[in-house]
């Protein structure tokens, strides 16, 4: 509109000019035309002008709706935050039952498009004394090659079995307690620094997953004995939480490899192997190792999980390996082999919220002090698919006077968001 009240303007400029060389005859002629030609040129100009003025503006109104459009549709970021946070009360026998504070985890994705995603999960959790304890449980960056490869890089959880990497958040566990052997210092472990390739693909009509691995390893800690006035070691435990640094250069590989021949049921192999070395003794000082040798370390595993209508049946086991030291090391001592298998059932009744629960376990170690066998019996209350209330009641059998003897009463409340 602007543009035609312009022209209009500049051609009654022009009539008005052309009418006045009429009244002024006398005028030279050719002086008039040199002016009416130098006009036509400062309208054409002016013409040009106005028209790229105004198609400038048009591509970028343009360009700014297309921008603000795309930018609602396909966001090249996207951040997501989610965890779990659990509540609960624990009645162990010969002590006072105590409320609890279990643990606040919240995960934090980033992702750009679908090429990579920075994923996290923080554990807070609140000691007996009040203090607040902090824990980075992995931090990965995750490049996804394609869409049967993903590379993960960073600290991760170990693919090793079902529990740790599948079922350990508290809104997932059917029930309040993780199986003896599949926590800290057991026989499963629980974490590794490193890189990872895993991923999923169809095979015969089935579907197949899988994880590779190559880490940092575990660390191994040392007790040590006075009989007779001689000092002898053994080993303790083995640390495999994920180390940020690798004392003894020795790296460690493995995986799992999962396969699901129908809708509902998957079963799991799973290897690790590499070396190990004490880099630390129980109630001792620790600065004393040294020459330590480096021990062979193998862990193996089988898993399998089936549900079918309100039934959740699955099983697992691990056997954590720990080869001898002969050599001059002060801490050389005989190998050693920590061993735990569980098997849980649970079942929804059909058309309500309860669900009934049970577990056995049995956890075998190099100490006799360790070793547990467990039956949990429970029952659960789904208030929505990520919120749970858990009564259980563990019946235990360890060494007598010790924890792992003592049955006990949990209730928790768990929240996944």
């Amino acid at each position: 509109m602007r543009t035609n009240k312009l022209l209009t303007r500049i051609a009654l400029g022009l009539t008005a000019i052309t009418l006045s060389n009429f009244a002024l005859a006398e005028e030279d002629t050719t002086e008039l035309l040199k002016r009416l030609e130098q006009l036509q040129k400062e309208v054409d100009y002016l013409r040009q002008q106005i028209q790229k003025s105004a198609t400038k503006q048009e591509v970028q109104e343009v360009e700014r709706k297309v921008e603000a459009a795309a930018e609602w549709k396909q966001p090249n970021t996207l951040v997501h935050l989610a965890g779990y946070v659990d509540v609960g009360y624990s009645d162990s026998e010969s002590q006072d039952g105590s409320f609890n504070l279990g643990t606040f985890s919240p995960i934090f994705h980033f992702q750009y498009r679908d090429l990579v995603m920075v994923e996290s999960e923080l554990e807070l959790e609140l000691e007996e004394d009040g203090e607040t304890e902090a824990k980075l449980e992995y931090l990965t960056v995750d490049w996804f090659i394609n869409d049967y490869v993903a590379l993960v890089a960073g600290r991760f959880l170990s693919p090793i079995g079902q529990f740790r990497q599948n079922l350990h958040p508290s809104w997932i566990n059917k029930l309040p307690s993780a199986p003896p052997g599949f926590g800290e210092d057991g026989a499963a472990p629980v974490s590794d620094t490193g890189f990872q390739l895993r991923g999923g693909f169809p095979i015969e009509g089935m579907k197949a997953n899988y994880a590779l691995f190559i880490g940092n390893g575990p660390e191994l800690a040392a007790e040590m004995e006075v009989e007779g006035g001689d000092i002898e070691f053994e080993l303790e435990a083995v640390e495999a939480e994920g180390f940020n640094s690798d004392k003894d250069g020795e790296k460690v590989i493995g995986g799992r490899f999962g396969l699901l021949p129908f809708n509902g049921f998957e079963v799991g192999l799973s290897y690790a192997t590499g070396k190990a070395t004490v880099t630390m003794i129980e109630d001792g000082d620790s600065s004393l190792l040294n020459g330590e040798a480096a021990r062979d370390y193998d862990v193996a595993g089988i898993d399998f999980a089936w549900q079918s209508g309100g039934l959740d049946l699955r099983g697992e086991y691990v056997r954590t390996k720990v080869g001898a030291d002969n050599g001059s090391g002060v801490a050389a001592s005989e190998g050693a082999e920590w061993k735990s298998w569980y098997i849980q059932g649970a079942y929804r009744l059909p058309k309500k919220k309860w669900e009934i629960v049970t577990r056995f376990t049995d956890f075998n170690s190099p100490h006799k002090s360790q070793e547990q066998d467990q039956w949990s019996c429970g029952v659960n209350y789904l208030f929505t698919s990520n919120f749970i209330g858990k009564l259980s009641y563990e019946f235990n059998d360890g060494a007598r006077q010790s924890d792992t003897d003592k049955d006990r009463l949990l209730l928790q409340m768990a929240y996944g968001f």
